[in-house]
């Protein structure tokens, strides 16, 4: 894990237990608020069409910024509880992905791996 990504697990724990939250952030929970938060994130996009997705004003980029924080956070409290090191299950989840989604079979298109 990396300093930066310990330094900020750290700072987050000490947020936490100055609230004495712990007793919420259970994993349910935390796959709970998870769940919410990435559809919060979806609720900025919602209705837009693809060009303005791509094309936020600022003031929706700065609510994108706070939700993307807010799921960050709650996806590092999960990944600390069952410790799981997110980059190691993130390069290890690219290698199974290459394997079934092999780039002369899935380039250009979206077609899910057992469809290929």
């Amino acid at each position: 894990m990396s300093k930066d990504i310990r330094a900020l697990t750290a700072a987050i724990k000490a947020f936490t237990r100055a609230r004495q939250w712990e007793q919420f952030h259970t994993p349910k929970n935390l796959a709970m608020a998870l769940s919410v938060e990435a559809s919060e994130i979806v609720e900025i996009f919602q209705w837009l069409t693809e060009k303005q997705s791509k094309s936020l004003p600022q003031a929706k980029v700065q609510h994108l910024r706070d939700e993307l924080a807010d799921t960050f956070i709650f996806l590092l409290k999960l990944a600390n509880h069952y410790q799981i090191n997110l980059f190691e299950a993130a390069h290890q989840k690219l290698r199974k992905n290459a394997k079934k989604y092999p780039v002369e079979k899935a380039r250009g298109n979206a077609k899910k791996y057992d469809e290929l």
